[in-house]
């Protein structure tokens, strides 16, 4: 069944069916707008992303589903990078109306169990025709004042971490493009898992001075760390946490084995500073959540942006540091 034969208002009917409501949710779908009752000594966070067809996805490469846990997935890496916990989200959608109605239902049930991992409702939004697939999300949050971590906070001295392992999604966007449909690096591509629970913990114990979430690249989400906070920083290859798989693959779709880690972005991992003597604790957290974080570098006081060094201590040239949608 196609859109253009239900319309619109079934279409909104069919999605309100799917939606569960979610703690602190006064009025969801429905009405003008929502209303949510935001628990006492919290502030809110608002973050909004949006997924083009053509731009940030291709629909030969992906199904429905897992388009839509992706979708889901980029906003919360946004709230996870400050530390915080999402609570509801709005979803808008410009879409053909000859667009199969079993087509955006499974758009939105991988939308909402990726969501519903992290309790997060469905409350709203808005559909529209469009000649290209759009899916503008608009996630709320929430976290203890004193406990938010920024981009801006990084000090001389601090050590640099990333959750995690860098360059796989970028490699397995290459192994798409070459026909490869399956596989650990595909799958880190199409759906990326958000680390909520990790951004949380490291806000909870105060361990990061900056964070941020890696979706345009290492270095171009670290230099915004450094730009922000007025500093520069130094990484070094060889701590760089990368998988077996990736170094087992990149051979056959890059003659920089280290770009695509790098600068291919869409990691969606955590990328934060912190101070030396919370090394260990680091490491202890590392352990409780069971995956790697791994220290990569230090922030320097001169604010150069960000130095890459290789073997022998010599710089690593870079000629693309990272994602930008204005730029080829």
């Amino acid at each position: 069944m196609k859109l253009a034969e239900i319309g619109e208002f079934a279409l909104i009917a069919a999605v309100k069916e799917m939606a569960a409501q979610g703690e602190g949710v006064i009025k969801g779908i429905g009405d003008d707008a929502a209303v949510l009752r935001p628990c006492p000594g919290m502030v809110s966070l608002a973050t909004t992303d949006l997924l083009l067809e053509g731009v940030h996805f291709k629909l030969e490469y992906t199904d429905p589903y897992r388009l839509g846990r992706k979708a889901a997935a980029v906003n919360l890496s946004d709230i996870a990078a400050c530390g915080g916990i999402p609570r509801a989200m709005l979803v808008s959608l410009a879409i053909a109306p000859d667009a199969e109605l079993a087509f955006v239902q499974s758009l939105y049930k991988g939308m909402l169990e990726q969501a519903q991992e992290f309790k997060v409702a469905l409350v709203g939004g808005d559909t529209s025709q469009g000649d290209r697939l759009l899916i503008s999300i608009t996630l709320m949050g929430e976290a203890e004042e004193g406990k938010i971590v920024y981009r801006a906070g990084a000090k001389k001295g601090d050590l640099i971490f990333v959750t995690g392992t860098v360059g796989d999604a970028a490699l397995g966007l290459q192994q798409l493009k070459k026909g490869k449909k399956e596989g650990g690096l595909v799958q880190q591509h199409l759906t990326p898992v958000p680390r909520v629970k990790e951004g949380q913990a490291i806000a909870r114990q105060g361990l990061a001075t900056a964070m941020i979430d890696i979706s345009d690249g290492l270095v171009a989400d670290l230099g915004h760390i450094a730009e922000a906070s007025q500093v520069g920083a130094e990484v070094r290859l060889s701590r760089l946490p990368i998988s077996e798989e990736y170094r087992k693959e990149v051979k056959a779709y890059s003659p920089d084995p280290y770009a695509l880690a790098l600068t291919g972005g869409e990691d969606y991992e955590l990328l934060f500073t912190s101070a030396p003597e919370k090394e260990q604790a680091v490491g202890k957290l590392a352990r409780e959540l069971g995956i790697p974080i791994t220290a990569i570098g230090e922030v320097v006081a001169v604010a150069q942006g960000v130095t890459i060094y290789g073997e022998g201590d010599k710089e690593y040239p870079i000629a693309q540091r990272g994602h930008d949608h204005f730029k080829s």
